[in-house]
C-alpha cells in the first residue's frame, strides 16, 4: 500500500474533528437552500453529507433515527435534520437544524406567492417547472434506489417493500394502515426470525463503510440523549404552551371564525394528520382550503402545488402559499396592506404546521437513543423503513404520471405523452446514476433546459 492510501485509510479509521454548534449552523443553513427533491431527495442529500462526507454520523445510527421520523406525523426530512441537528448539540442544535431547513423556503415561498399573486403568469417561473418536474421524477427514483439498496438487504424485507408497493398502489390502502401492519410484521418476525430484522437486515454494518463517525454504532448516547420524565414533562408543556399563547392570543384579538384563527386550527390538525409526508395530507388540506374555507381556487391550489416542488424545504410548505394567497385575498388588514397580510398568514401557517415536529423530535428523541440496539424496538422500524421504500416507488409513479400526462391518457398512451419531459427524466436519471451527478446540478440544468425549451415555444 502507498502512502496516499495509508494515509487515507488513517483518516476513514479515526472520526473526523468535532464539530461546533456554529459549524453545524453553517451547514444547516446551507442545506436549508439546497435541499431539493421532496422527503426522498433530502434524505439522499443528507446521507451524503452526514454519513458519507462529513461522517457526523454512521449509518446504522442515520437509519435508526431515519425509522422513528417515518413513523412520525409531520415531514420526515426536516425531522430528521432536527433529530440530528439535537443529538449533535443540544436543544438549540435541534431547533437550529429544523428551523433553518423550514425558513429559506419559506422567504421563497412568500416572494414568489406575491409574484404569483400579484403579476398572475410568469413565463420564467413556467419555463423553470417545465424543466424541473421531469428531474423531480428521477430524483425520486434514485433516492427509492437508494434507500433501498442500504434497507432491503434480504428477500424478507425486499417482500414487505413489494407489498407496500402493492397496497398503495394497486389497493389505495392509507399510509398509517401500512406503517402499522409493516410494524406488526416488524415486532413478530424480530422474535421468530431475528437475524432478518435486524439493522442492516441481518447483514450486521452495510455493505459500503463510510470509516468512522463522530457519532458511530457504538457511541454512548450524549448526556442530553439519556431519556429522563422530568426533562419529557418540560418539553411537552413548553410545546403546550408555544401552541396555546399564539392561539389565544389570535382568538381574543381576531375571534374565532377569523381566517388567522381559522388558518391556526386547521394546520394544526392537518400537521397530526400528515403520516406519509405532504402527498398524504394534500386531499384534506385541498378538501379544507378550496372546498370549505374558500382561501384559494382549484388552480391556484394546483400551481401552489408545483411551486412548493420546485423550492427547496419540505414539499408540506405549500401550506405557506395557501396561507400567503388566503390572507392576500381576504386582505385581513385592509386594501393596502395585503402583502403583509399574505406574509403574516403564510408565517402563521408555518408555525403551526411545524411546531409538533419540533415537540415530537425532542420529546421522543431520548426515547429513540435509548432502544438502537435492542431489537424489539429496531425490528418494527426496520420493516417500515422497508415499506416506506414501496411507498417511495409509487411517488416516483405518481410523479412520472402527472409529468409525463399532463393531460391524462385522453387520445391515447403514447399520443398523449409529453415526449420532451420523458427525455429530460431520462437524462436526469443518467446524470444521477451513471455519472453520480450532484442533486442540485440536475435540477439546475434541468430548469435551464424547461427555460430554453419554453422559450423557443413561445
Amino acid at each position: 500500500m502507498n502512502k496516499p492510501e495509508l494515509l487515507k485509510v488513517e483518516q476513514t479509521e479515526l472520526p473526523p474533528p468535532a464539530v461546533s454548534f456554529w459549524q453545524a449552523f453553517l451547514f444547516w443553513l446551507k442545506l436549508g437552500f439546497i435541499s431539493f427533491g421532496g422527503p426522498a431527495g433530502q434524505i439522499s442529500i443528507m446521507h451524503e453529507e452526514l454519513v458519507e462526507r462529513r461522517r457526523w454520523i454512521s449509518e446504522k445510527r442515520f437509519l435508526h433515527a431515519l425509522n422513528y421520523c417515518m413513523v412520525l406525523p409531520g415531514p420526515e426530512a426536516q425531522q430528521l435534520a432536527t433529530y440530528i441537528g439535537w443529538l449533535m448539540h443540544k436543544t438549540r442544535g435541534g431547533v437550529a437544524a429544523g428551523a433553518l431547513f423550514v425558513l429559506p423556503s419559506l422567504a421563497i415561498l412568500i416572494a414568489l406567492s406575491w409574484v404569483y399573486i400579484a403579476f398572475g403568469d410568469v413565463p420564467l417561473v413556467s419555463g423553470l417547472f417545465y424543466g424541473i418536474k421531469p428531474a423531480v421524477t428521477a430524483i425520486v427514483v434514485q433516492a427509492a434506489h437508494r434507500i433501498g439498496s442500504r434497507a432491503l438487504k434480504n428477500n424478507v424485507l425486499w417482500a414487505i417493500a413489494a407489498a407496500s408497493f402493492v397496497a398503495i398502489f394497486a389497493l389505495n390502502v392509507p399510509f398509517p394502515i401500512i406503517v402499522a401492519v409493516a410494524a406488526l410484521v416488524g415486532y413478530i418476525g424480530g422474535r421468530i426470525a431475528p437475524d432478518r430484522f435486524k439493522t442492516g437486515g441481518g447483514h450486521g454494518k452495510a455493505d459500503k463503510s463510510y470509516g468512522a463517525a463522530l457519532i458511530d454504532d457504538h457511541t454512548p448516547t450524549p448526556e442530553h440523549a439519556l431519556f429522563r420524565w422530568s426533562r419529557l414533562v418540560q418539553i411537552i408543556v413548553i410545546g403546550v404552551l408555544l401552541w396555546v399563547v399564539p392561539m389565544g392570543l389570535l382568538t381574543a384579538y381576531f375571534g374565532w371564525g377569523h381566517t388567522l384563527t381559522q388558518m391556526g386550527w386547521f394546520f394544526t390538525k392537518a400537521a397530526l394528520l400528515t403520516f406519509g409526508g405532504a402527498y398524504a395530507v394534500l386531499p384534506y388540506v385541498y378538501q379544507g382550503a378550496v372546498g370549505h374555507y374558500n382561501w384559494l381556487t382549484p388552480t391556484q391550489m394546483i400551481d401552489g402545488l408545483a411551486l412548493g416542488e420546485t423550492t427547496p424545504g419540505p414539499l408540506i410548505m405549500v401550506v405557506a402559499f395557501v396561507g400567503f394567497v388566503g390572507g392576500y385575498v381576504k386582505a385581513i388588514f385592509g386594501p393596502e396592506s395585503v402583502f403583509l397580510a399574505g406574509a403574516v398568514a403564510a408565517t402563521l401557517v408555518t408555525w403551526f404546521t411545524f411546531l409538533p415536529s419540533f415537540i415530537f423530535i425532542l420529546a421522543g428523541g431520548p426515547l429513540i437513543e435509548t432502544t438502537h440496539n435492542d431489537l424489539k424496538f429496531t425490528a418494527p422500524l426496520t420493516a417500515i423503513t422497508a415499506a416506506v421504500v414501496g411507498v417511495i416507488l409509487n411517488l416516483a409513479l405518481f410523479f412520472g404520471y402527472h409529468v409525463w400526462w399532463p393531460k391524462g391518457f385522453a387520445g391515447g398512451i403514447l399520443t398523449s405523452v409529453d415526449w420532451i419531459s420523458v427525455l429530460i427524466s431520462i437524462a436526469a436519471a443518467i446524470a444521477l446514476f451513471k455519472y453520480k451527478r450532484n442533486v442540485i446540478h440536475v435540477i439546475a440544468a434541468s430548469a435551464v433546459v424547461g427555460l430554453l425549451i419554453k422559450a423557443l415555444t413561445l
